[in-house]
């Protein structure tokens, strides 16, 4: 059984699992199943905008996929979540990623 396949398995026993679905979405990158990998992202970000260490990897997608402008808007998302939880770390690490693209 491969990652993905035990991954799934256990979305299906947990329900929406924001750490299982991260884990599915970077699964999916690295196969290059790049659409698969958004959708996980999305999907958990719209349920739960806390989960500021997605921004990042969904922004460094959508720079791979060369769309700059979502990935740009993403950081800025991003950012935004991780000051309403004073996350600093998340915060300077989307801010460097936003200013690396600019």
């Amino acid at each position: 059984m491969s990652r993905i396949e035990k991954i799934i398995q256990m979305l299906q026993s947990a329900g929406k699992d924001s750490f299982l679905q991260h884990a599915l979405a970077l699964e999916y990158i690295k196969i290059g199943h790049f659409d698969e990998a958004l959708l996980q992202f999305e999907d958990l970000l719209d349920r739960e905008p806390s989960y500021v260490g997605s921004y990042y990897h969904l922004g460094k997608l959508y720079e791979k996929l060369n769309n700059l402008d979502k990935a740009i808007f993403t950081y800025e998302n991003g950012m935004l979540e991780a000051q309403k939880i004073k996350d600093q770390h998340s915060y300077n690490e989307l801010m460097a990623a936003k200013e690396d693209l600019e």
